[in-house]
């Protein structure tokens, strides 16, 4: 029984033989594209529970295969894998809205445990049995959204867990780094910058109601 479907992008044909290949020995069903404009045909056409995407590709760049499956799926756990190793290239990815950001040459262990982590985070069913009402706002964490006023806003996965992280430990001063290892599992730099990012990409009824 597959672990789950997982759509890879990579232009390296051996690379990605290789790095599907270790992907399917651990029990992944994989969709591999050679390049941008495939990946996005085979996403329109499918299903899938993760992306995996390299950068540099033919037909479409990485980014602009993630920016095009977030305006049609806000949920799905993306990861890049790329050569590009400048700063301002992890925090473009990460504030798409991918969940992760390997460079080249990357450990395929760590990529199968980020994987197996992700697939568990997103197939996880909400503890709340129903909506929250916060004020005049009412979160819905089971379907990824906020109504204010009659405006109804869907968050990311990713934006919804750390609202409800926010709400399960309410009146408490929370550090930086617990919010990171909670929802992230980690605390370094760039897990920082999609922390960051994660409240630049809610919309103003959630922003509202947060400054109070």
């Amino acid at each position: 029984m597959s672990k789950g479907k997982i759509l890879y992008a990579e232009d390296d044909e051996t690379l990605a033989f290789l790095t599907a290949d270790n992907l399917q020995q651990n029990g992944f069903e994989v969709t591999h594209c050679a390049d941008g404009l495939s990946c996005l045909e085979a996403f329109s056409g499918g299903k899938f529970d993760i992306c995996i995407l390299d950068i540099m590709m033919p037909g479409a760049d990485g980014f602009q295969v993630a920016g095009r499956i977030r305006e049609l799926d806000r949920e799905i756990p993306i990861i890049f894998l790329s050569a590009k190793t400048l700063k301002e290239d992890r925090i473009r990815g990460l504030r798409m809205g991918a969940d992760d950001y390997l460079v080249k040459p990357f450990s395929i262990e760590e990529l199968i445990l980020k994987v197996d982590v992700f697939l568990k985070r997103s197939m996880k069913k909400p503890e709340a049995d129903g909506p929250i009402v916060i004020g005049r706002l009412i979160f819905d964490p089971m379907n990824f959204t906020v109504l204010q006023d009659g405006e109804k806003t869907t968050l990311t996965q990713r934006e919804s867990e750390l609202l409800k992280f926010f709400l399960d430990n309410r009146n408490q001063v929370l550090r930086r780094e617990d919010i990171l290892r909670a929802i992230w599992g980690d605390d370094d730099y760039f897990m920082g910058r999609s922390l960051d990012c994660a409240g630049k990409t809610a919309q103003p009824p959630v922003c509202r109601s947060w400054s109070g």
